[in-house]
């Protein structure tokens, strides 16, 4: 299975290292020397690290076959993938794979359904899930342990336990009154998120 590792930056120097935003919780391992990494798009790769090193909080590279920096600039905004066996699970307990996330089902805390993972969004500050809601409408949610108090892989769901307004609330109005006409005359629903005990 492959798995993007790191996206290509702009030129560093004159002899051909380039930054690289790393997208992988071990580039120690994804992005060592002698690593061949696939790239996207295809025609450009594969490439083979010759160098690695750190340099002022960013991790520069330099690839087998690009001395300069003209060679460099022509490699920018190329994604890195490394090929990772499915069955691998990240070192760190509270890490996973973005494969490992992808269709989870999340869940509030409360049990109310919010919707399916559909993609991961790899921002600098935090990662994003981005959730289809049952209605087609989609949420993006803050991968933070505040927010996701919960990952679980064999039950396949996600428990979030969202501030107030990081959830819309058309899908809980819609199924509370799903609810209602359900129940006996007199009786209250209790299918609102933040609600009840």
């Amino acid at each position: 299975m492959q798995l993007v590792v790191a996206r290509i930056g702009r030129a560093h120097g004159i002899k051909g290292e380039v930054t690289v935003e790393v997208r992988t919780d071990e580039p120690e391992l994804r992005l060592a020397p002698g690593a061949v990494l696939a790239t996207d798009p295809a025609a450009k790769g594969p490439l083979t690290i010759e160098t690695g090193r750190v340099h002022s909080g960013r991790l520069l590279l330099r690839f087998e076959g690009v001395t300069d920096r003209t060679g460099a600039e022509a490699l920018r905004n190329i994604l890195l993938i490394a090929e990772v066996d499915p069955e691998e699970l990240p070192e760190e307990e509270d890490e996973y794979y973005d494969h490992q996330l992808m269709d989870l089902d999340v869940v509030t805390k409360d049990g109310v359904e919010v919707g399916r993972i559909t993609e991961i969004s790899h921002l600098p500050s935090q990662d994003l899930f981005i959730v289809e809601r049952p209605d087609g409408s989609e949420v993006m949610i803050p991968f933070v342990e505040a927010i996701v108090t919960e990952i679980d892989l064999e039950e396949q769901r996600a428990v979030i336990d969202p501030p107030p307004g990081l959830i819309d609330d058309r899908a809980e109005i819609a199924s509370a009154r799903d609810e209602e006409s359900d129940e006996k005359p007199g009786e209250e629903s209790d299918g609102e998120t933040g609600g009840g005990s």
